[in-house]
């Protein structure tokens, strides 16, 4: 059957699940919904084929097990096989960044982008500090929590993560360049496009990309045109290396540019200060005077659709009874 985590909730057989819906698909594999035939419990369903070229499944649960102490990390239930596939059951978090994104019409506030980056911040330190980059750091592997974590920042999908450091050796891996991009084009660092070997440097920058985008709406590489994927990635890095953190950054808080030019400076081996920047962010949020309120753009928009049909299902004024004196 595989390996079963040591957690409360595991005590169940994956045969005794039922798919509800398809959620996406990670690096490596597809992601469903799933529901406890008995319990009704919900969970999501990570299925990778057993016979692909490159299994990685296995080893991200490992990962997933080995950071799952931590905040913003998704609970882990079991790893097994069924069928042709290998199966990772895990907690079933809320909506991604890149959805939540799309609710608020493509743009969220400073505030939003603000309390978002110290969180997403924290989350990559913790896997730093566990000796691996992810290398693959987009909205879409960020998630919201549930319930009582629907405020916190969940970090997923390690299927491209790969370990920095060599504690044989007790070792930095090396800088090698000439490879491909390992990645998502669009927020990956301008080393990463370059095929240059990625470490922590290249996480944090690709965090500030993000950053920009949800404060912007989009990025201005985005929608170029070329003949091939060649092309097009060559096009898009000369972009992303010809548009100044200025400009890129403009009619923003200087933070955000000072941010990603401290990551572009930092060298291959180099720790970042985590905490340094993400004081300086959230100083920027106490300056702003925003509340802790943990109300982000999508919450304000939920309560005004509420507050719009509550005033719909409202019975209307019976127009004769005001004449009945």
């Amino acid at each position: 059957m595989g390996e079963v985590a040591n957690d409360k909730d595991t005590n169940f057989a994956l045969s005794d699940f039922r798919i509800v819906t398809k959620l996406g698909a990670g690096s490596f594999g597809d992601i469903f919904m799933a529901e406890n035939k008995v319990t009704s419990q919900r969970v999501a369903m990570k299925l990778e084929i057993k016979n692909c070229p490159h299994p990685q499944l296995h080893s991200e649960y490992k990962l997933y097990r080995s950071l799952s102490s931590a905040r913003g990390i998704p609970r882990i239930y079991q790893f097994g096989s069924l069928s042709r596939y290998n199966v990772m059951v895990m907690e079933l978090l809320g909506a991604s960044l890149e959805e939540l994104f799309n609710v608020c019409s493509r743009r969220f506030s400073l505030k939003t982008v603000l309390m978002l980056s110290t969180q997403m911040i924290e989350r990559v330190e913790h896997l730093h500090n566990a000796k691996y980059v992810h290398r693959d750091i987009k909205p879409d592997n960020f998630l919201m929590g549930k319930g009582g974590q629907s405020h916190v920042v969940h970090i997923i999908d390690f299927g491209l993560t790969k370990k920095y450091f060599d504690e044989k050796t007790n070792t930095h891996i090396s800088y090698k360049s000439g490879g491909r991009l390992t990645g998502t084009a669009r927020y990956a660092s301008i080393n990463a496009m370059r095929g240059g070997e990625q470490s922590r440097r290249d996480d944090m920058e690709a965090l500030g990309y993000v950053f920009m985008y949800f404060l912007r709406g989009n990025l201005p590489w985005q929608g170029l045109v070329a003949t091939t994927k060649k092309q097009k990635y060559e096009a898009l890095t000369e972009k992303k290396s010809s548009t100044t953190l200025e400009e890129l950054c403009k009619g923003y808080p200087e933070e955000f540019a000072l941010y990603l030019g401290y990551c572009r400076s930092l060298g291959f081996e180099e720790t970042p200060q985590y905490a340094h920047v993400r004081r300086t962010l959230y100083n920027l949020y106490k300056r702003l005077q925003y509340a802790h309120d943990n109300i982000y753009d999508w919450i304000t928009i939920k309560q005004l659709h509420n507050e719009i049909s509550a005033a719909k299902e409202q019975p209307k004024e019976n127009d004769t009874d005001s004449k009945n004196i």
